[in-house]
């Protein structure tokens, strides 16, 4: 795993080949593979050849490529690959509140839009306890809307880390997503950068900072699920650059 703090040290050359297809995703490979199959057979090129690129496009949305994951005391990682399209203080979801869950006061919230063509596995911004995992229906609307935090389909993360801060993080659905799968339940313990969940088919992620954390991540920037530091606990002061 990368480290923040040491240089990474030499290795062999390693060769570039396409992500494992995460399990939760071979059935709709293996569904629009048979489709196309169906189609050549019955000499349908004009059916068969975009069905043919649809299932490629299917097997790339569940890919599920290795990651190395930063090391270093209080880190917080992206949950998800991604665009950060809004970064706000505002209140925390009233379901992860409480006493065994975030305090009321505003927090800083960074925003990651996944499109279609991002990796959709998400994963845990911290290494910790995961205290709570609630799931709330509701509307399909454009993930990049800012209601859509209180509007849409989506499943709430609160973990606790090992030194008792709470980190809470949520998946949203968007306009395409019909499903959000979890992996992980309340009372399991994750590594940071561990496969927490994902979601079909195109959506968002939020991630509450806690009080007195401040981003380090800038609008407009692209973040890699597992790789990307977006904060460090207890670092007051923003750490980004600017877009260009």
């Amino acid at each position: 795993m990368a480290s923040l703090d040491t240089p990474p040290a030499a290795t062999a050359p390693v060769k570039w080949r396409f992500p494992a297809v995460h399990p939760e995703g071979r059935k709709f490979v293996l569904i629009a593979a048979l489709i196309t199959l169906g189609f050549a057979l019955m000499a349908w090129e004009t059916l068969a050849w975009p069905m043919a690129g649809i299932t490629i496009w299917v097997a790339a949305f569940f890919r599920d490529p290795v990651r190395s994951v930063p090391q270093g005391e209080g880190l917080v990682i992206a949950p998800a690959d991604g665009l950060i399209t809004l970064i706000q203080q505002v209140p925390p979801p009233r379901e992860l509140t409480g006493p065994d869950g975030l305090d009321d006061a505003p927090m800083m919230r960074v925003s990651i839009f996944m499109s279609v063509f991002d990796v959709h596995i998400n994963r845990a911004p911290v290494a910790g306890l995961i205290r709570q995992v609630v799931y709330i229906p509701g509307k399909f609307l454009n993930a990049d809307l800012d209601k859509a935090s209180e509007d849409n389909e989506r499943q709430h993360f609160l973990v606790e880390a090992e030194d008792g801060t709470r980190i809470g993080f949520t998946q949203i659905a968007g306009l395409v997503a019909r499903r959000i799968v979890p992996f992980v339940k309340p009372g399991d313990r994750v590594g940071r950068g561990e496969r927490v969940g994902l979601i079909r088919f195109g959506s968002r992620v939020d991630v509450y900072l806690p009080a007195g954390t401040a981003p380090r991540v800038a609008l407009g920037q692209r973040t890699i699920a597992g790789e990307t530091v977006i904060a460090r606990l207890g670092e007051t002061e923003a750490g980004a650059g600017l877009p260009q």
